[in-house]
């Protein structure tokens, strides 16, 4: 299944949370072709969410301030969606014990 383009914007932001990377790690870590790695940071350059450093002959992008926090705002909303799926699976669970626990008091008890 091919990815959106929100998809690898959030992976790309999601790879250089702790740490700076050249390209070509993060078109490793994303598994991403350099030519569509570089399209994505140029978007997220351009917004202010990516920046890029010189180490020792290497361009390395990290993170802004503003970056890291669109990142943990995400990472946020992921789990949040993670917990509605969880709170719903236990709420439909509670919904459907009053219904087992009838259904158990009917069946006569064999020894």
């Amino acid at each position: 299944m091919q990815r959106s383009k929100l998809e690898l914007y959030e992976e790309v932001l999601f790879a250089l949370l702790n740490k700076s990377l050249t390209v070509d790690s993060i078109a490793y870590e994303c598994s991403m072709d350099c030519v569509t790695l570089r399209r994505r940071l140029d978007f997220l350059f351009k917004n202010n969410l990516v920046e890029e450093k010189i180490h020792s002959k290497n361009t390395c992008y990290e993170l802004t301030n503003r970056g890291v926090a669109v990142t943990k705002t995400l990472l946020i909303t992921k789990k949040l969606e993670k917990l509605q799926a969880s709170i719903k699976v236990v709420a439909e669970a509670l919904h459907a014990l009053p219904a087992i626990v009838e259904q158990s008091k009917e069946q006569p008890k064999s020894k």
